[in-house]
């Protein structure tokens, strides 16, 4: 198994750079208070051919042409993927009472809540990312595709917080450019609000990292952190954006290699 991991933030951050089901499958990861993820959806339509399509031309239409970097696992059909979410979700490292939260579109939104079950979670509902009127249609006759989805469920029992909640079902926030780093990046805002579920000092775990928004929502909010990033480009930009914001905060940014 081939994997490279870097120590960050005195500690509180560790990244990987390799497949998570391997790593996963390897044990080398500590039990999760949260994983919360964005994998790749495989979506983008309804046949074969619309689903083989390059990413950016299923993801990105309209507003600037940003030469975003590909990422890859995005064009599975639909029982596949299944399988493969009920997978990774059966590895993860968890305790009794760990949440495990994944965002997913319309589309996907039913296979992932039985990916979720197949896995042995509890399903406990579904959250909602408003992404603001500014949302893309295909034309004057659709609905906005104004939202994104989180499905949540917890590892057996779901305690009743003490450090804070209930937590909101629907998040508004916009994406802005300026925060952007990946083709199908999340706001850090919004996983700033998602980090705030699970207590301060927690472990959050994202098997899909990207670009690192959730690490960086993690260390701002006083959470901690392990991701995983399979690309070699966007695991190098979420260690820069990762030391960058422990830098802001004051911790020891240089990365310790494994």
């Amino acid at each position: 198994m081939n994997f490279e991991k870097r120590i960050l933030a005195n500690g509180r951050a560790t990244l990987y750079r390799g497949d998570c089901l391997e790593l996963l499958a390897a044990g080398v990861f500590p039990q999760a208070d949260m994983v919360l993820t964005d994998p790749p959806y495989a979506s983008g339509g309804m046949y074969r051919a619309d689903r083989m399509m390059n990413v950016a031309d299923k993801y990105v239409q309209g507003g600037q042409a940003l030469n975003w970097r590909a990422f890859a696992g995005d064009n599975k059909d639909q029982r596949s993927w299944m399988n493969w979410c009920s997978t990774w979700l059966a590895a993860l490292p968890l305790r009794d009472g760990s949440y495990v939260a994944s965002f997913i579109d319309w589309r996907q939104l039913p296979a992932l809540t039985d990916a979720y079950q197949w896995a042995g979670l509890t399903w406990r509902g579904i959250a909602a990312w408003d992404k603001g009127g500014g949302a893309r249609a295909p034309h004057k006759g659709y609905l906005r595709h104004q939202a994104e989805y989180l499905v949540w469920g917890t590892s057996g029992k779901c305690a009743a917080a003490e450090h804070a909640g209930p937590f909101s079902g629907v998040y508004r926030h916009a994406v802005k450019q300026s925060d952007k780093f990946h083709m199908t990046g999340k706001p850090t805002s919004l996983m700033r609000d998602l980090a705030q579920i699970v207590p301060a000092d927690a472990l959050i775990i994202d098997p899909f990292m990207g670009s690192g928004s959730t690490g960086v929502a993690a260390l701002q909010t006083g959470r901690r952190f392990v991701g995983v990033e399979i690309d070699l480009g966007h695991f190098d930009g979420a260690c820069q954006r990762i030391s960058q914001a422990a830098q802001a905060m004051g911790l020891h940014t240089e990365a310790t290699p494994c």
